[in-house]
């Protein structure tokens, strides 16, 4: 029980400080220039995509009962149109902290749109996300490059693997 109070409280708290539109453009900025230095297909792919959500920070919590929460925006033709929270919990064994940064990017204008008119978009219900991995010579998987929404999740050392958007609900930030 305790340990779902600190998780409630650590996700309360990063709300009740949530970042300016200025913080969450200038991470954001950080974020893809990171992004795009440790995978030329992931920065190739950006460039096709119908929109980039970037989410710089995503802090991610635990012990027993863990949680997860961060702030992004989402970006087309280079240029920020909405800002967006990312959150989930879980139940299972674990224990510790981490902040990664994740970006999604929707290859189709379709895919796009309906991420952008749902009211809550939570990844695996109202869109799968193919999770990228990078492959020879940083190649991401043919079959995964075809899919209309493609996440990619890492650190500054780079992609991240055996994790997952699935059960994260993506909310827009209303001034």
């Amino acid at each position: 029980m305790r340990s779902l109070i600190a998780i409630i409280a650590l996700l309360v708290g990063t709300t009740a400080s949530a970042a300016s539109k200025q913080e969450i453009d200038a991470q954001v900025r950080e974020s893809l220039g990171v992004f795009q230095k440790h995978t030329s297909a992931g920065h190739e792919l950006s460039g096709k995509a119908a929109g980039v959500l970037v989410f710089p920070k995503v802090l991610k919590a635990g012990v027993g009962i863990g949680g997860e929460f961060g702030e992004g925006a989402l970006l087309i033709d280079g240029k920020t149109v909405a800002y967006y929270n990312i959150a989930s919990a879980s139940i299972g064994l674990q224990l510790g902290a981490q902040v990664r940064s994740q970006i999604v990017l929707f290859m189709t204008a379709d895919a796009l749109g309906k991420f952008r008119n749902a009211k809550g978009w939570k990844a695996g219900v109202d869109g799968s996300v193919a999770l990228a991995t990078l492959g020879t010579g940083g190649a991401i998987d043919t079959e995964t490059a075809k899919k209309p929404i493609i996440g990619f999740i890492f650190s500054n050392q780079g992609l991240m693997y055996n994790l997952t958007f699935e059960g994260s609900k993506i909310t827009q930030i209303k001034n």
